[in-house]
């Protein structure tokens, strides 16, 4: 016969890797969705259609300047990175994005992007996510300018 003690032990032993498992699992998921639509959809090609296969339709950003909150629709986001892109003379910057943190809870998670441009740390980013039936979509944002 087995102990409590020992069932809970075992319990354990079997479960803690699968949660870890799963976790990874999921950082993985979200690093992805974030690298399609955010970095290269935003950052480095201004593509709206990247763009919108990684962010929910009523995704909003929330912009603090001068003490004042406004918000943003991915629609006007959208907008405002294709006609970036449109404008853009040169070659597309290089961009580095760091996760640092990406903290999953259930069908919720939060990550934080370190985005550098040509080698000049740029943003910081705070990407709020849910995992939806077709996987994780990003419906917040909220950022520090570095530069």
């Amino acid at each position: 016969m087995c102990t409590a003690a020992r069932m809970t032990a075992l319990a354990c032993a079997v479960l803690v890797p699968l949660a870890a498992s799963a976790a990874e699992g999921d950082r993985a998921a979200i690093e992805s969705v974030i690298k399609a639509a955010y970095v290269e959809g935003v950052h480095v090609k201004g593509d709206p259609a990247l763009m919108r296969k990684g962010f929910h339709p009523d995704f909003k950003m929330f912009v603090l300047r001068e003490g004042a909150l406004t918000t943003l629709t991915l629609d006007e986001w959208a907008g405002r990175i294709e006609k970036g892109a449109r404008e853009r003379t040169g070659p597309a910057p290089q961009i580095r994005a760091e996760f640092p943190i990406v903290d999953v809870t259930s069908n919720t998670a939060v990550a934080r992007v370190e985005i550098h441009r040509d080698g000049k740390h740029i943003f910081t980013d705070y990407l709020s996510l849910y995992r939806f039936a077709d996987g994780w979509k990003i419906v917040g944002k909220i950022f520090q300018t570095r530069s």
